[in-house]
């Protein structure tokens, strides 16, 4: 796709603009950002964001991009549990139902092509996983694909739940997933990732010949894509996750307002004002 011209860019820049947006719960339009004018630009602007946040590099999100060039973000901030973890709601908020899976062993850049068993083999285990998506970009990525890749492709906060089979990595589209909120029904028909395959973009990403060494490595945790879309959120309150009728997980989502999630996103309020 094409991308907005830009002025000299710096990394730097661009990662304090979106962390401060995001510390406040805040958006702005594209049109505002220093826009980054390739994905190398977008990754160095990531990496700079994600120092600020403090996140780690343990738990990752895997997509593709318009062109179909594989890409990645880090998850943060990550939750484990197996239900009822707490995270902060913003307006316009989304949310996703996916797989995601941690590696029992590395899978560097290398020359030869990794199958699909191949990076089927190094997965130890699956569970299931919540995204809450709120993006500092008005516009998303539909301006600017590497300026939404900056902002961790709007992840804004990751739940990882029970372990399930691992079988259900081949098996779970078509499965019923069921998803609601209160008395609301956000979700309820088969489980289909957009690929059509679930290890799709985690297989595509393996064989990028221009990711980094260090990257794929054991014990990561690789979500791999959304299994009911990107479902709005009304509000803050309880959602609950059931899929084929046994697998089950609930998240409690709370008001950006309120003291607990303040006390939660302290630290990076007290860090925006600095910036």
């Amino acid at each position: 796709m094409a991308e907005l011209p830009s002025a000299a860019f710096d990394a730097d820049t661009l990662a304090k603009t979106l962390f401060t947006l995001r510390s406040a719960g805040r958006a702005a339009p594209t049109a505002s950002f220093p826009l980054p004018n390739s994905l190398a630009q977008a990754i160095a602007a990531q990496s700079a964001l994600a120092r600020l946040e403090g996140s780690g590099k343990e738990a990752w999100k895997v997509a593709m991009t318009p062109d179909k060039q594989p890409v990645i973000a880090p998850l943060h901030p990550l939750r484990k549990s197996i239900t009822d973890s707490r995270l902060p709601f913003l307006p316009g908020m989304k949310f996703e139902v996916e797989i995601a899976v941690r590696l029992g062993c590395d899978l560097p850049p290398q020359a030869q092509t990794y199958a699909r068993s191949d990076v089927l083999d190094a997965i130890s285990e699956a569970r299931i996983g919540c995204e809450l998506l709120a993006t500092a970009v008005q516009e998303s990525g539909k301006l600017s694909f590497p300026l939404y890749l900056a902002d961790r492709i709007g992840n804004r906060g990751y739940i990882l739940g029970p372990e399930v089979p691992k079988t259900l990595v081949d098996k779970i589209n078509g499965l019923p997933l069921k998803v609601t909120q209160a008395d609301a029904l956000l979700y309820d028909g088969p489980a289909r990732h957009p690929a059509g395959d679930t290890l799709d973009w985690l297989v595509a990403y393996a064989n990028d010949g221009t990711r980094p060494n260090g990257s794929l490595t054991t014990g990561q945790i690789i979500t791999t894509g959304a299994l009911s879309g990107a479902m709005p959120l009304a509000g803050p309150g309880k959602i609950d996750v059931l899929i084929d009728g046994k697998y089950a997980m609930g998240v409690i989502l709370v008001s950006w307002e309120s003291g607990e999630a303040a006390r939660a996103c302290g630290k990076m309020q007290e860090a925006a004002a600095a910036v």
